[in-house]
């Protein structure tokens, strides 16, 4: 059951919509509060401080892209886009944004209740001092040791494959987008560099994941990016 004192804000001119919504979440005991207009949804904001806040792109007064960005200046709220649109550039926009996640309606609300206890933990985590461990099934990161372990035996990785991974592994079971990686291990946008992501999540499959042509810690999303999945320790 999910904490009784998080706070969702429901961003949605569509009244049915935040009425499934607020039904939904509610009875997983998230408290939630609503908008229907942009300005309305960063005034509250700003105001009630939500944990997790739920746009939808489709808003009366202005495009959710300009809400998301006017929130994203001041705010570091994880963002979850609830949305018809569901073209690869428009999740590749959104996230590059500064989103955390992208849902395409219709969706199904398991699938939603575990994105938002995605964003949970990963807004809880958000200041700590020291480079955390992240462990996944078998595999453990010590990002501030800058090693690798399955089970017991250690993984040896070059430089750049541990920044990747450590950059997936920050942002766990959030997408991260080609741009993002691109900017984050690389350091720039450069065109011709587009295609290094893809080879280097193939060079850390081969690595880390047991079967690297099912891989379970590192997931592909079509298109857009990747994300690093936590696992139950085996």
């Amino acid at each position: 059951m999910a904490d009784p004192v998080a706070t969702i804000l429901v961003i949605d001119d569509e009244a049915p919509i935040r009425r499934f919504l607020r039904t939904y979440l509610t009875s997983q005991n998230y408290r939630i509060i609503e908008a229907a207009s942009g300005s309305e949804g960063l005034t509250l904001a700003a105001s009630q401080r939500p944990d997790v806040i739920l746009l939808d792109l489709g808003l009366p007064d202005m495009d959710g892209m300009e809400a998301l960005s006017r929130l994203k200046q001041w705010s570091k709220i994880p963002v979850i886009v609830l949305s018809a649109r569901g073209k690869e550039e428009d999740k590749i926009v959104a996230l590059d944004a500064g989103a955390e996640d992208y849902l395409t309606k219709p969706f199904g609300v398991g699938e939603l209740a575990a994105r938002i206890r995605v964003s949970l933990r990963l807004a809880r985590t958000t200041g700590e001092t020291r480079e955390p461990v992240v462990v996944s099934g078998d595999l453990r990161i010590d990002l501030a040791d800058r090693r690798v372990f399955r089970g017991e035996t250690e993984i040896r990785l070059t430089p750049i494959e541990f920044k990747l991974l450590a950059a997936l592994a920050r942002n766990a079971g959030k997408v991260l987008t080609h741009t993002q990686l691109l900017a984050e291990v690389w350091g720039g946008k450069n065109p011709d560099q587009a295609h290094y992501p893809r080879i280097y999540v193939h060079q850390l499959r081969n690595k880390i994941e047991a079967d690297p042509a099912r891989p379970k810690y590192l997931r592909t999303e079509a298109g857009v990016g990747y994300r690093f999945m936590l696992m139950e320790t085996e």
